[in-house]
This record gives C-alpha cells, structure tokens and sequence, in this order.
C-alpha cells in the first residue's frame, strides 16, 4: 500500500526483496492471505522475516509450506485455530470450581428470594378469595424452608462445600506451582512466591505451538509414515532442508527475532545465503559488544533454537509465560537459561537487521489497519482478551508509522500492506462482532482479506505497473 509517508517507488525483480510479517495472535490469519496471494502471483522473495506471530509465517514461507497456512485444513482455517492462546488448563479448572462454589454459597439466597415470591402469591391467592389455597401453599412451602435451614442441614452443608470447592480448586494451581518450582522444566530460579508462579500468565500458547510443529514436520517427512522427533530434532531436521535447498524455488533465507528479558536485548536468528552471512555476523553491534551474544547462525551455532524461537515468538508480554531458552555450554552465554518472549517494538530492529542481511527494497505485512482519523473512534471492549488485544493492536500500528518514518529513503523501495478495517482482535480467535459491518466476522475471513489486500494493494498496482514500466523501457 503506497500511503502519503510511503513515497511511490518502483518495484525491481531484480532487487534483493525482504518480506517482513509482524503482529500478534490473529495477525498470522492475514498473513496467510497475503502469503497465498505471492505464491498465486509469483512475487519475488529473497528473504523472510517475522516478530511476533510472524515468525509463524516466515517458517513456512521459507520451505515454501506457506500451503498449510491458508488451506481449509490448514492452521488458520482449521476448527483447532479457536484453541490458540486459550487460558491456562490450570487456571480453568479453578475458575469453573469457584464458580460452582459461589453457586453453592448463593443457594440460601435463591432459596428467600422464594420465599418473598411465595409470600406475594399467597397474598393475592387471599386477595381473589381464595383463602385455603394461600394458606396450604405458604405453609408447605415455611415447613419445606424451615427444614433446609435446620441447624444440621444448610448452614452446616454449605460452608463444608465451599471450602471443599476452595481446596479443589486450589490444587492445579498449587501443582502448577511445585511442578514450576521443582519439576522437570525449573530451568530457573524466581524470586515469586507461590502465588505467582500459581498463576503465572493466564494465556496458554501451546496449542499453537503443537499445531505449527506438527505441519512443519508434515512437510519435512513428506510421504513418509514418521513420528515427529523432538522440538531440538525437528529445528535440526528444517534448518537441514532449507540449507540444502536454499536458492531453489520457493525457498528463501530466513531472519527473526525475539526478545531476551534477562540481558534486555533482542536477540536475531538467521539463516542466510553465502554473500551476507559473513558480513552478517561479524559486523559490530550499537554499543561495541560482541555480535555474537545477540545474532545466532541458525546454519551454525543457533541450529539447536528454532523451535525455541518460535515457542518465544509466540510469548506474548505478561499474557502468556515468557519462554526459556538453554544455551549450550560452548555458545557465548555459556549455558545460562533465559527468559525469552516477543517485544511488540522490536519490528524497528528486524528491519535495522533485514537492511543488514543487503535487502534492497522491503514488502512489510502488519495485521493491523493505519491510524485512526477523527471521528473514527469505537467502544472499547470490555472483556480482558479484547481490551488486551486493543493494547496490542495499538502497539503494532504505532510501530508500522514509526518504522515508515524512520527508513523511508533507505530502500529501493518500502511497501507496506495492511487491512484499511480489521474487526478481529489479536486475540480474538473465536472471531468478534463487528459495529461497522453489523455482523460477526471469523478467522477465515480475515485469511481471505489479506489475500485480497495483497492484490489490491501491492500485486496490482504496484508489481503490474512496474512490469508496465519495464516493458515500455524496454520498447
């Protein structure tokens, strides 16, 4: 989309093309789109780049497997996507215990609230003459309640059974906590109490992460009948096949980024071809320490992180827990374990370090629609996933306009496609209702959007009036 901070620039097949997909949540439904709409047009890419939920879609592109993405059956449009960044099974389970428990604790209340309703009856029964029927109907009805509220039955039963609902509920809780404490993943040590690592971050990302392990390693055994190795395997098994066909059709170098909360860097994995690779890694960082703590040659040193990246891509701040990444002992943090989770506003330095791998001219691929003008204002969401994703959202659209600001002029060419609307939240993959259209929008719609967009805003004007310009030079 060529907007008025976007100066209108030629597009060159023969440039060093990047396409960098960034966002969060449902953000990876448009990037599927667009991606389904390269493929179909044939878009150059020479290297894919991803933050956030992008890095989902970068996977995939660069072994083109983008396919699985936006088939029916695929990621995005598949019934399981509704399950991806689903609270906590442990904080479910509580919470559906404690609900029964405050019904329990309501029942002497329902209970009077009928006996006003069966006094008020019994009132107009007398009212309307009929004077025994009000009389048998109130006093069966004073004994049944005088019966309940006998010293041995509801006041004693129900403070047992709030407390039992307490303490069962308190259990996936206090195990979340011992497992996270002492068992087998307590890479760490944390200085939270029991509370906290109870509760933790409320969003669990690990139907997603299953979901995008279990089709990369479809593409990686093809037709053969394997079971999937292990999450360090599987990296090792992909980042073999893309090195191996690096330079093929379809199959492009890879660039992403998370971000690392214990040293307060991002930290860059790349797979690139031959020419960059060197000059990559060996440049020097901003404030003159060692390249090599922050970028990891996934052909080399970082061939054991992959599916850590991804986990820590996924890791939305305070939403969901931050993900650990154990360094070999030989690599340059010597073993330690880190927290690792993305950084909305590292889109800025993906694109610093796409620049750095010899991009020429850049396709940047965000999920949410440019900045409100006046009186484009709408209701706030008021439940805790909608206002989060508002936060969200926000976040990303500030980030688009200070990253079109800050490099317009040092590509060939910086293009930007984005929804002009985008109803759906990045959290919202049950789909959301939206005011503007009056109607309810899905998941797959948003797939279909993005692959419209792409059309709309990039293949057609911008790729077929450059090959206009080309032919008539040409002549």
């Amino acid at each position: 989309m060529i907007t008025p901070d976007t100066p209108d620039r030629v597009y060159s097949t023969r440039l060093r093309t990047a396409l960098v997909l960034t966002g969060s949540g449902t953000a990876g439904a448009y990037h599927a789109g667009v991606l389904r709409a390269f493929q179909e047009a044939g878009v150059k890419i020479d290297l894919v780049a991803g933050r956030g939920i992008g890095v989902v879609a970068a996977l995939f592109a660069a072994i083109d497997g983008g396919a699985r993405l936006w088939e029916p059956n695929g990621v995005w449009k598949g019934t399981a996507a509704s399950a991806f960044y689903a609270w906590r099974k442990p904080l479910r389970a509580a919470v559906w215990v404690m609900a029964a428990a405050a019904i329990v604790l309501a029942t002497p209340l329902v209970l009077l609230v009928f006996a006003v309703v069966m006094a008020i009856i019994g009132m107009l029964l007398t009212l309307v003459g009929l004077t025994t029927a009000a009389s048998s109907t109130t006093t069966a009805y004073t004994q049944w309640i005088e019966a309940l509220f006998a010293p041995t039955f509801l006041p004693t039963i129900i403070p047992r059974l709030v407390l039992l609902a307490v303490l069962v509920a308190a259990v996936p809780l206090v195990a979340t906590a011992v497992r996270g404490r002492f068992g087998p993943g307590a890479r760490r040590r944390s200085r939270q109490g029991l509370i906290g690592r109870a509760l933790g971050g409320p969003l669990s990302t690990l139907a997603l992460e299953q979901r995008c392990a279990g089709e990369l390693w479809h593409l990686i055994r093809g037709a053969a009948p394997l079971a999937a190795p292990p999450f360090p395997e599987l990296g090792q098994r992909y980042l073999e096949l893309l090195a191996e066909n690096l330079g093929q059709p379809g199959f492009r170098e890879l660039l992403l980024t998370v971000h690392d909360m214990d040293v307060r860097r991002d930290l860059v994995f790349a797979l690139l071809g031959a020419p960059q690779r060197q000059r990559f890694f060996t440049r020097a960082t901003g404030d003159g320490r060692n390249r090599q703590v922050e970028a990891f040659d996934l052909a080399g040193i970082g061939r054991d992180y992959l599916l850590d990246v991804l986990s820590a891509a996924l890791a939305l701040p305070v939403a969901a827990e931050p993900h650990l990444i154990t360094f070999a002992p030989e690599d340059p943090w010597r073993g330690e374990t880190h927290r690792t989770c993305d950084r909305p506003g590292s889109l800025t330095r993906l694109v610093e370090e796409i620049a750095a791998a010899g991009a020429e001219q850049v396709i940047l691929v965000s999920g949410s629609p440019a900045a409100a003008l006046p009186h484009e204002l709408s209701a706030g969401r008021a439940d805790i996933r909608g206002r989060a994703g508002e936060h969200l959202a926000a976040f990303e659209t500030a980030n688009v306009r200070d990253v079109i600001e800050h490099f317009t002029g040092r590509f060939a060419g910086l293009f930007v496609l984005r929804p002009t609307h985008n109803p759906l939240g990045p959290l919202d993959f049950h789909g959301a209702y939206d005011e503007r259209s009056d109607r309810p929008h899905s998941l797959g719609e948003l797939v279909d959007r993005g692959y419209e967009d792409a059309y709309r805003q990039f293949i057609e004007p911008v790729v077929g009036a450059s090959g206009e310009r080309i032919a008539t030079v040409q002549r």
